[in-house]
């Protein structure tokens, strides 16, 4: 009964668009769109409103992806319309008569600039962070990323960090959905890590942070949105970046890419192609104390990867108000890592009790496909549009691991075989997805209108034999060896409604969403069906006060569904000891989400953001007093509260240094049942970063960077604190067409994951650290110039970022 309610009320919203349209009050507008000589949209040209006679400039604005403007709320008279774009000549439109009816403004066309400009000499800098209704922009050109990848730099954003395993933690939540242009990666947990590691941050324009995000997006993302942006060239011709990169941290490393975009006529080609070898390092220590035992571990994974990745595509104006466009992307992993594992055992007196010894290689292979076609169609000059997406995702993994166990008795340096096993898994998603969208703007009002409908099947595969050494033959490990499949179907639409009024902009949205999933375990019988409807709320309000303050608020309610390896229930081992497992039986986490802003001149006085969860999915350790083996397995916490107090961004001291600073305080609740017993866990916490940018003589530029994270709750992990100093210098050259950076990242060697578990009968402190300091030299080169935009946004959105290794 209550989905028969919900679906109706949903419905009941569809008609709200056209009650709005007679409603509204009647204003002037003017809307048009520009495009370059052969026809083709150009995004991101500004448009002026010019009013005659004396050319007073009435209003301006920054052109959309498809090239369209509106101007709104015009009064009476004489004006007309300037287009600019760099690389450019301007354009300017006939004169024409502003009453009460809205005016279409004959499309603009630019033509490329027959000389190049003369070198200009910029003195100001771009805002490292800008603030809008609903969203936060890192733009990360303002960062010393030399060398750097794109998982190192959205642990820059403000609010963003990593848990131990890298996994993204937004706003204390892992409930977070990343996406690149607009576009999910289709990745999560350590696929996701690894895929991020390999793209370069040269090739990101921005990232934007998005706690509440529309409704014409998925709902999935408990956290909010972390979209990056990618640069990509429109300026006719070829154009684009290249860099070498050579790294030193306790191993080597050395990478390269490039991302290239050739436009001519009506035709634009992009292409993005990375590679690299990391050797690399990792050492985990964990302490565990059962009853009056005390465990005392060190693991060492030492991993050699090489790592490809590709994206290639091409757009098409069909005409003028007629796009296509296809996009390929994909990538290559492989990994050979040596993981070794010693464990000493001491009683209370703390006498040894013998130790453990373990040697576990592994070989693994992943890929990825992915293939994106898109429709859009500009019905008219008013700005209704209607567009299509189509997408088709595939990802494998294979790997290979053999786990060689010796045993030590008390002080004796003889050991002997223990339990050898050796693993061979595999697993298979298949995503495919297809979404309409429709925008309407009401003629002669404010109100605007989307609204489209999404679905999207996914189909995963995954099995995994153990075997086990009798003798001198290897024989099936049945009580370990498993098969997996996961079958899920969303069907989905939105409505969103916004509107003007003076100082004030509003916007509101919900959204609705119907899944069905099946899981089922073939050796275990384990079959776990569900079918479930949503709805998603979300509103958005803007004020400004002055022409330097503005204030803003936004609500939502959104979902995070398990990604689909995280419901296997594999068994996996990291050493003797320690293990992972999937839970079939993991629910939804659904959110209530409310964030307010208040901005002074681009700087964010005040930021107060509110999240709380419900069945937020976490890591849970259970331990096994008898065999003393601690299992890992994702559950459902009953509720997490976490309210957050920040303020920061960007002042300039002088001409020639910059500084950006963060200051962040968080409250985190979390109380949950863990093996029938409850469990409760609160913390305040504090983080604060601080960048200081030189512009030096000769084009070079000096920046001085540090981070501190105070103890933390994150899940059930009471978090130590972490800190970090970087330096990094850069030197133009080439008429500032390329430059070399030299950058030290963690100067002192203080990034690390420490955490301690207490609960039940689990008492563990865990220390993991990294390869977090290292020296980098990068040399980037342009190859042309112009201006950068993000390519469009795709069908597939959710599915994608929930599929994990």
């Amino acid at each position: 009964m209550k989905t028969l309610l919900r679906l109706r009320l949903f419905l009941l919203l569809l008609v709200l668009p056209g009650l709005a349209q007679r409603a509204a009050a009647q204003s002037a507008t003017a809307t048009g769109s520009i495009l370059d000589a052969a026809g083709q949209p150009l995004a991101f040209a500004t448009a002026v409103l010019v009013q005659l006679p004396d050319s007073a400039i009435a209003n301006s604005q920054t052109t959309t992806e498809q090239g369209g403007y509106a101007f709104n709320s015009i009064k009476p008279g004489r004006y007309c319309v300037k287009a600019l774009l760099m690389s450019y000549r301007s354009a300017r439109s006939a004169a024409f008569v502003v009453g009460t009816a809205p005016v279409a403004v004959p499309a603009l066309r630019l033509a490329p600039a027959a000389t190049a400009l003369k070198e200009v000499t910029v003195t100001g800098t771009t805002p490292m962070l800008e603030l809008h209704a609903d969203r936060t922009v890192l733009n990360v050109e303002r960062l010393n990323t030399a060398g750097e990848t794109a998982l190192e730099i959205l642990k820059k954003a403000p609010g963003v960090t990593l848990d131990k395993d890298d996994n993204i933690v937004y706003r204390g939540s892992t409930g977070v959905n990343v996406l690149i242009d607009g576009k999910l990666t289709y990745m999560s947990g350590a696929a996701l890590s690894n895929y991020l590691k390999s793209l370069p941050a040269s090739a990101i324009s921005q990232i934007e942070m998005m706690p509440n995000p529309p409704a014409s997006m998925d709902a999935a993302g408990t956290a909010g949105v972390l979209n990056i942006k990618l640069c990509r060239n429109q300026r006719p011709g070829l154009s684009g970046t290249y860099n070498l990169n050579l790294g030193q941290g306790r191993y080597e490393k050395s990478w390269a890419g490039a991302n290239l975009a050739y436009n001519v006529g009506k035709v634009r080609l992009f292409a993005r192609l990375n590679g690299g070898r990391y050797n690399s390092f990792n050492r985990m220590t964990m302490v565990r104390t059962i009853r009056d035992s005390l465990f005392n571990q060190e693991n060492v994974w030492r991993p050699l990867m090489y790592d490809g990745t590709y994206a290639t595509g091409a757009d098409v104006a069909l005409t003028t108000r007629q796009n296509i466009g296809l996009q390929l992307r994909g990538g290559l992993n492989t990994t050979d890592a040596v993981r070794t594992s010693n464990s000493v055992t001491t009683d209370a007196a703390g006498n040894p009790g013998g130790r453990r010894q373990m040697t576990n290689p592994e070989t693994s292979n992943n890929n990825n496909l992915a293939l994106n076609g898109y429709y859009r169609f500009a019905l008219d000059s008013t700005g209704r549009e209607l567009s299509a997406d189509l997408d088709y995702v595939h990802y494998a993994s294979a790997s290979n691991q053999s786990f060689r166990n010796l045993v030590f008795a008390a002080g004796s340096d003889e050991g002997r075989p223990a339990e050898q096993l050796r693993s061979a898994a595999s697993s298979e998603t298949t995503i495919r997805a297809a979404k309409i969208d429709y925008v309407h703007p009401f003629a002669g009002t404010k109100w605007r209108a989307e609204t489209g409908l999404k679905t999207s099947w996914v189909t995963s595969r995954s099995a995994i034999q153990f075997d086990k050494l009798a003798g001198s033959e290897w024989l099936l490990d049945a009580l370990r060896t498993n098969q997996f499949q996961y079958d899920e179907h969303i069907s989905a639409g939105y409505l969103s409604l916004n509107t003007s009024y003076g100082k004030l902009e509003l916007k509101a949205g919900l959204r609705g969403e119907l899944t069905q999933t099946s899981g089922h375990s073939a050796t275990t019988g384990d079959q776990v069906d569900r079918q479930y409807f949503q709805l998603f709320p979300s509103a958005f309000a803007s004020y400004k006060i002055t022409e330097a303050d503005q204030v803003s608020a936004s609500v939502s309610r959104r979902i995070t569904r398990p990604n689909y390896q995280s419901l296997n229930p594999f068994l996996n081992y990291s050493d003797f000891y320690t293990a992972q497992q999937g839970n079939p039986f993991l629910a939804p986490s659904l959110s209530q989400s409310f964030v307010f802003n208040y901005l002074h001149k681009d700087f964010q006085i005040l930021s107060l953001s509110y999240l709380r969860e419900t069945n937020s999915v976490n890591e849970v350790v259970t331990q096994n007093d008898v065999t003393k083996i601690s299992t890992g397995t994702p559950q459902n916490l009953a509720q997490t509260s976490t309210l957050t107090l920040s303020s920061g961004g960007h002042t300039d001291i002088t001409k020639w240094w910059g500084v950006d600073n963060q200051l962040s305080g968080s409250y985190t609740q979390v109380a949950t049942q863990v093996e029938a017993q409850p469990v409760r866990l609160s913390s305040y916490s504090w983080e604060a970063s601080s960048s200081h940018t030189f512009v030096l003589p000769r084009s070079y530029k000096l920046t001085v960077s540090g981070e501190y994270s105070s103890p933390a709750v994150q899940g059930l992990y009471q978090a130590k604190a972490s800190g970090s100093v970087n330096l990094g210098l850069k030197k133009q050259i080439w008429a500032e067409k390329a430059s070399f950076s030299l950058r030290v990242s963690d100067v002192f060697n203080t990034s690390r994951f420490r955490s301690t578990l207490q609960y039940n009968n689990v008492n563990q402190t865990w220390n993991n650290q990294w390869e977090s300091r290292r020296v980098t030299l990068t040399f980037s080169c342009k190859i042309g110039s112009g201006k950068t935009q993000a390519r469009h946004a795709a069908s597939s959105t959710e599915e994608e970022g929930r599929v994990g290794n």
